[in-house]
């Protein structure tokens, strides 16, 4: 009895052993081509570095307009695709309202009623 439960775990761990190496030495679908990162202009990832750094320190003054948040995520999302040219378009808009939002916190503060 014991010879037969130590064949049928052999012959199950052989099975087992086997499908795992098929799953494991399958290719890899996706060509190599597609795996590149498309490159930015040294302009655009530039643009890019600046208004990430702009975002992070409006958002540390709570002064982050949602807009430059946006423009912001646009660029990145360029970005990963190689687009140089929204790349620069989005970061400038981001900077642009980094700019803004933390002038506004000089505004005076608007008191209602007396």
């Amino acid at each position: 009895m014991s010879k037969v439960l130590l064949a049928l775990t052999s012959v199950t761990l052989l099975g087992l052993s086997g499908c795992a190496d098929m799953k494991t030495s399958q290719p890899t679908s996706q060509p190599a081509a597609a795996a590149a990162k498309p490159a930015l202009s040294a302009e655009a990832q530039a643009a890019l570095t600046a208004a990430q750094a702009a975002v992070k320190d409006a958002k540390a003054k709570n002064a982050l307009w949602t807009t430059a948040e946006s423009a912001l995520k646009a660029a990145e999302d360029a970005a990963t695709k190689g687009d140089s040219a929204t790349v620069l378009k989005q970061a400038k808009l981001a900077s642009d309202h980094v700019q803004k939002g933390l002038a506004q916190l000089n505004y005076p503060m608007l008191k209602v009623g007396d």
